[in-house]
């Protein structure tokens, strides 16, 4: 079965992640080989306990706590790069991918902010995305093959396996397309609605937070390393006019548009106009002089600087990847609100929509916001600050946000997930009978419920249990 640890200090370390949720597990498993993880999977079913997959616990919702056990897959770490594809174990960390493909002078394209530490195994668990998701897509657009190990201890290769591919292709047929939202990115749910053909069935399990099986295996697309990048740095006077303007500025074809507000401005060492309210990160990696005079023609905010070389690219996209610790450190601790509601997406047209709904609920619950974001899909990050540490306050606040996010037909969460902050309210997302169909895909591949139980199939309310030091 594995290294097997019981042990209250190892207990304690995996009773939390990078979310505000802290759950005890009963024990901790670190499987060497496929053998020990399909053992574990008996164990839990034998003992009627729960077995949730994890690695580095960056996720921000919880999706990695549990009560049972907690399998962790750092073994499985083994990389193989070929022309166009790397086939790695979920245990391998991005930045060590990274590396690895540097040298090839090739990429794996989602790039999310916490990239040097996260595992690709929790990539492929959250559809994760990142600034260039915008060009090159989500996690979900870039995995060619997955072997998993399902909830009844079947090891499973798709699209290879036909029986499985012909069953997920068949509950496909059956949803209804005009209840899933209308954006380029989203982490919410089974992406079911991604299944086109029998070859795509595998992105079924991505995005599945480990509750339709425990990856073994992933073959990644990998792209050619750009020849040359230009980052402009655009200010605005208004979030408005940025907003709006991300709108233009997609149709010029960047591989980038980020949104900071000023907090993360402020943390710049650079002189920005004292009335700047914003910063647009714009980046273009093909027809680069081309690309800085469609820029030019497109802006209507101020380009104050253009970057060119990898270094000074480099150096400024650590200020906008820095965000979430900007805000973080900004906000004193006593005043953060845990972070339920930071991963809206809405369509790029109504991206100025969500700055207003933000701004209403400021007024009614006397809250303060920070954003940032991934403003070309028009997903931000959103922290909350108040002086009012009021529980009940967190799920009404979530309430009325990702009603009116559904209202516009964005998704709840565009890159991080579901976990146990948002998990119920996948039925509103979905409506009940897309949700019918999810269910039905849980237990076709977990029909005993013993993979992440609680997790995008929840019968019960987790978004403020749970949560640690309020």
């Amino acid at each position: 079965m594995g290294d097997v640890f019981s042990q209250k200090e190892f207990k304690n370390f995996y009773s939390v992640d990078s979310s505000s949720y802290q759950i005890i597990p009963k024990v901790i498993v670190v499987p060497k080989n496929e053998k020990d993880v399909i053992n574990a999977i008996k164990i839990a079913k034998k003992f009627k306990s729960s077995i949730t997959v994890r690695r580095t616990g960056t996720g921000l919702v919880g999706s990695a706590l549990n009560t049972g056990i907690i399998l962790d897959m750092k073994n499985f770490n083994s990389l193989k790069i070929t022309k166009n594809n790397v086939t790695v174990g979920p245990g391998i960390i991005k930045g060590q991918l990274d590396k690895k493909l540097e040298e090839h002078k090739k990429f794996f394209p989602p790039n999310p902010s916490i990239g040097a530490f996260c595992s690709v195994g929790g990539m492929i668990g959250n559809n994760s995305s990142g600034s260039r998701s915008l060009k090159y897509g989500s996690v979900i657009d870039n995995v060619t093959e997955i072997t998993f190990i399902d909830g009844n201890g079947n090891k499973i290769s798709l699209p290879k396996n036909k029986k499985v591919s012909k069953k997920i292709l068949e509950l496909s047929k059956n949803i209804h397309v005009e209840k899933f939202p209308n954006v380029t990115k989203n982490s919410s749910g089974y992406r079911i609605d991604k299944i086109k053909s029998i070859r795509d069935s595998h992105k079924l399990i991505i995005g599945s937070e480990g509750t339709l099986g425990i990856v073994l295996s992933i073959k990644l697309k990998t792209k050619d390393s750009p020849k040359k990048k230009i980052l402009c740095i655009v200010e605005y006077k208004s979030i408005t006019d940025a907003s709006m303007n991300c709108i233009k500025i997609n149709k010029t074809k960047p591989s980038a548009i980020e949104f900071v507000d000023k907090t993360t401005l402020n943390q710049i060492n650079f002189k920005f106009s004292p009335k700047t309210q914003c910063l647009l990160f714009v980046e273009y990696d093909k027809n680069i002089n081309l690309s800085e005079k469609k820029l030019k023609t497109t802006v209507t905010g101020k380009i104050v600087k253009k970057l060119k070389s990898d270094s000074e690219i480099n150096r400024w996209w650590r200020y906008r990847d820095s965000s979430l610790y900007y805000s973080l450190k900004s906000i004193k601790k006593e005043k953060r609100i845990p972070h339920v509601i930071e991963d809206a997406a809405v369509p790029l047209e109504s991206l100025s929509e969500i700055f207003k709904i933000l701004k209403n609920i400021n007024k009614k619950f006397k809250t303060k916001t920070i954003v940032y974001g991934h403003a070309g899909n028009g997903n931000v990050h959103v922290r909350l600050i108040s002086d009012r540490r009021e529980i009940a306050m967190v799920k009404k606040i979530a309430i009325e946000y990702f009603d009116e996010i559904i209202k516009l037909g964005g998704t709840i969460t565009a890159e991080h997930g579901d976990g146990l902050a948002r998990s119920e309210f996948i039925k509103k997302q979905y409506g009940k009978e897309n949700y019918k169909i999810f269910k039905e895909i849980k237990h076709y591949f977990d029909p005993e419920n013993v993979l992440n139980p609680g997790k995008i199939i929840s019968m019960k309310s987790t978004i403020i249990k749970n949560l640690e030091n309020f």
